[in-house]
């Protein structure tokens, strides 16, 4: 066996290795006093176990029984830590002499996904175990709820999805996403008192004559199928979905033709779209129109 020849360290590498263990470092300051206290916490979840957070698994519990509202939900989370996956990503390569590519440089990035609908969506996962079960190759990288919020918006993400692939995934769309990323409270468009005289106010400025009445409740789009032990095959739960959220109901007078209803809805959908509030607190609208009214009912002015 041929043994090659010793090469030699340089002289600072040397100086440091001959240093280490002894009682001062490489500028010969000493090490006496200077160990870091072990109380000290230096990040938030030190002592976390990877478990989901009570408060928001409590309160998807109330959500299946109907006793709080996603709104709830969505506000458990302000203090909730979640984890988000991260993977390498190539940056650079390059091509070495023998012929072979080899990674020159490697960036870290946060996973988004694609809804149905096209829009971008980031993953966040309640335990460490549901991130991994997802994407095995992934790092979970804990975070506040907010944070995860703020890291979406910053990503151009419309939607926060918590859990996907779960039992029991959680939908956290825009305005409740951009509530949560600057820790506001977020009122559901189809709660909100503003958004219903913003609807109310349109009919009257369109002056239509045969806009009688504009009324708005939660769409369909709110609910969420989840699994449970008693049906496994999924229920509907009233929150967490991905939209619409807003149902419109409007009703018109009888006599109109398509072309002129038409019309009413795109000078309609122009006047709210037009409105910063409505724009920002409203996700996705669905339009309903009410069969013509009957002679006993009463028409709103």
């Amino acid at each position: 066996m041929t043994q090659m020849p010793k090469k030699e360290l340089p002289g600072h590498i040397a100086a440091a290795l001959a240093g280490a263990g002894g009682s001062t470092d490489s500028a010969g300051q000493p090490w006496a006093g200077r160990n870091l206290p072990s109380h000290e916490q230096y990040h938030n979840f030190e002592t976390d176990d990877g478990a989901a957070d009570s408060g928001y698994t409590a309160a998807l519990e109330k959500l299946l029984t109907g006793e709080c509202t996603e709104a709830d939900v969505v506000a458990a989370l302000a203090t909730a830590r979640v984890f988000i996956p991260i993977v390498a990503q190539l940056a650079e390569q390059t091509v070495g002499e023998n012929g072979l590519v080899s990674d020159k440089e490697s960036d870290m990035a946060l996973v988004t996904l694609q809804g149905p609908d096209g829009r971008r969506a980031l993953p966040a996962f309640t335990h460490a175990l549901a991130l991994s079960q997802w994407y095995p190759q992934a790092r979970p990288v804990a975070v506040y709820a907010a944070r995860a919020a703020l890291s979406a918006v910053a990503e151009e993400a419309q939607l926060l999805v918590l859990d996907p692939g779960s039992q029991r995934p959680f939908v956290v769309r825009r305005p409740a996403m951009w509530a949560l990323a600057q820790q506001q409270e977020w009122v559901p468009s189809y709660c909100d008192d503003a958004v219903s005289r913003i609807l109310a106010d349109s009919a009257l400025a369109l002056g239509h004559p045969s806009v009688v009445r504009i009324s708005a409740t939660s769409g369909q789009g709110i609910q969420s199928l989840w699994d449970t032990k008693t049906e496994p095959s999924g229920r509907l739960v009233a929150g967490g979905g991905t939209g619409p959220e807003l149902c419109v109901t409007l009703t018109l007078l009888p006599g109109l033709d398509q072309s002129a209803v038409n019309g009413v809805l795109a000078a309609l959908q122009e006047s709210w779209a037009a409105n910063e509030h409505f724009a920002y607190a409203v996700d996705s609208i669905q339009i309903r129109l009410q069969h013509p009214l009957t002679p006993q009912d009463p028409i709103a002015t």
